[in-house]
């Protein structure tokens, strides 16, 4: 009998072999000028091989004031195409397909760079984790940044990728704006609902005008904000709901949008995304000393993290990510009310990493294709173990967030030893995206 997961999946301008997308997640592989080298197509390859239908790239930003940390390949000038385009060639070598991620920051960040110490956002308040400032965007500002999506895209289509995904969740600064949470502006961008997705709707009807209707471009956003959920961080409204989410997710079909990439969060990290089994705060410490100098929070956080302190801000975060045996599937239920509600695929993140799971979420209608990160990062052969019959990998994901904490500072890669025979072991996976070391430049 045909494997659900393995039937190919048919948008209105791409068709994907499986049902399986590698989510936007990668390390500092790139230059601080924001072009890209050898060790990002690595990375890429490494799930190409592995055998996922689709990559969605990392957080690309289409502007240098963007960005969310240093040494992340953009796409912010047509000098970045062909970096691009050998990226694509190489993922496409293994049938694989790869859709870039249009992304800005806005106010949040990790690590600013040397050029925009401010960020832009839909508001003046800084960004509750880490105290970014930024600037309340001005409509000028806004339509700069409309065309730097829409320029985004036309590159990536000149690169020969295979779409693009808008980062419109997570905090970002499309969240920024439809977040009743975030978005305190009081023109035509702010107020209502309506109001608040103006600007994502813009972007989508610029890339619409720039590429046409035949380059698929799909939309990832956080059904559920749950802005309220970290008191040790912020207290206030929870912010958008599901039932708004799918309003939204309406508009950006009739718009353009050909699939919608369901998350949840209006803030990143947050307590259920990427949710997890403990909150790391050893490894959140080693981190934040890179940061100290950030934000405006940033040393607090720093102290946050050591000692006594450190246990009452994991319990406090592991009281709001709630149940720890419920990690893979949780935003399957949003994404369900979505999918009822849109005439385009819907594909779901949040854990995945069990083919009876998966295949149980697809057949119940509840998505139609998911998307994994850190379980694809701990096990990059994951699909192929699928298609040779296992119902999951024998040294699975063990949902500790290491990966995510380390990735300031250090190489991304599985840092849970306990899935390793040696620390020797574990370090030689983490460095294998530097081989092979030829040069590749933008």
């Amino acid at each position: 009998m045909a494997d659900t997961i393995f039937e190919p999946l048919h948008f209105k301008n791409l068709t994907v072999k499986n049902r399986i997308f590698r989510s936007n997640i990668s390390g500092r592989f790139d230059n601080y000028d924001g072009s890209g080298n050898q060790a990002r197509l690595n990375w890429e390859v490494k799930f190409a091989k592995g055998g996922v239908g689709a990559i969605i790239s990392s957080f690309t930003p289409v502007h240098l004031r963007g960005r969310i940390v240093p040494n992340y390949a953009m796409i912010d000038s047509d000098e970045r195409i062909p970096f691009w385009r050998e990226v694509g060639k190489a993922v496409h070598a293994h049938d694989c397909k790869y859709i870039l991620q249009l992304s800005h920051g806005g106010r949040q960040r990790d690590i600013n760079g040397i050029e925009y110490p401010t960020g832009l956002s839909s508001t003046a308040e800084r960004d509750p984790i880490h105290g970014f400032k930024c600037e309340q965007m001005t409509v000028a500002q806004i339509a700069e940044v409309v065309r730097y999506f829409a320029d985004g895209a036309r590159r990536a289509r000149e690169a020969g990728l295979d779409g693009v995904e808008l980062h419109g969740s997570n905090g970002y600064l499309i969240t920024q704006f439809l977040s009743s949470a975030i978005n305190d502006r009081k023109d035509d961008y702010g107020g209502p609902l309506e109001n608040r997705a103006r600007f994502v709707l813009e972007v989508v009807r610029a890339i619409r005008a720039e590429v046409g209707a035949d380059f698929h471009l799909q939309m990832k956003i956080s059904a559920t904000d749950h802005d309220d959920v970290l008191a040790l961080f912020k207290r206030g409204p929870a912010g958008n709901t599901v039932d708004e989410s799918v309003k939204v997710c309406q508009w950006l079909v009739q718009a353009g949008v050909d699939a919608i990439h369901v998350s949840t969060g209006s803030f990143f990290p947050h307590p259920m995304n990427p949710k997890g089994v403990d909150l790391p705060v050893e490894d959140l410490a080693n981190a934040y000393d890179s940061m100290i100098s950030s934000g405006e929070r940033t040393f607090l956080n720093f102290l946050i993290f050591h000692g006594r302190s450190g246990q009452i801000a994991r319990r406090a975060w592991n009281d709001a990510a709630g149940d720890p045996d419920k990690i893979e599937g949780s935003n399957l239920q949003d994404s369900r009310a979505i999918k009822q509600a849109v005439t385009v695929p819907v594909i779901c993140t949040g854990g995945f990493q069990t083919a009876s799971v998966i295949r149980a979420a697809i057949e119940r209608g509840d998505c139609d294709a998911v998307s994994a990160a850190r379980t694809l990062v701990a096990n990059n052969d994951l699909v192929r173990m699928f298609e040779r019959g296992l119902d999951t990998a024998p040294e699975p994901c063990s949902y500790c967030n290491k990966c995510l904490v380390n990735v300031v500072e250090n190489p991304l890669g599985c840092y849970d030893e306990r899935r390793f025979p040696t620390r020797e072991a574990m370090i030689e996976q983490i460095m294998s995206v530097y081989k092979p070391a030829a040069e590749v430049r933008a």
